[in-house]
């Protein structure tokens, strides 16, 4: 099987095909067949769109809060970092004045 070469949808386009899935009267493989994509890809979708409606367990993100928690653990690597130069140049000066 050739690899396929990678493509984006838009958000709208997503939509309309989980809701083709919703709607119940094809199979999530003849909907992917029909619009020309993978299985996975359009399971991927419909769980990410379960997610956002809160259709999941409680302990289940949504992307929003998957977005803040990527970029919340960013700025703690960034703290940590930044904690450590400071630590060395105190120890540093520390040294020098001595």
């Amino acid at each position: 099987m050739a690899k396929r070469k990678r493509r984006s949808f838009s958000a709208e386009f997503k939509a309309e095909a989980v809701r083709l899935c919703q709607v119940g009267d094809r199979s999530i493989t003849k909907v992917a067949q029909d619009l020309d994509l993978t299985e996975t890809a359009l399971r991927e979708w419909l769980r990410a769109a379960e997610v956002s409606v809160g259709e999941t367990p409680p302990e289940a993100l949504t992307s929003a809060e998957r977005d803040e928690l990527v970029r919340l653990r960013r700025e703690v690597k960034r703290l940590q970092m930044e904690r450590e130069i400071l630590k060395k140049a105190a120890a540093f000066f520390a040294k020098e004045s001595e």
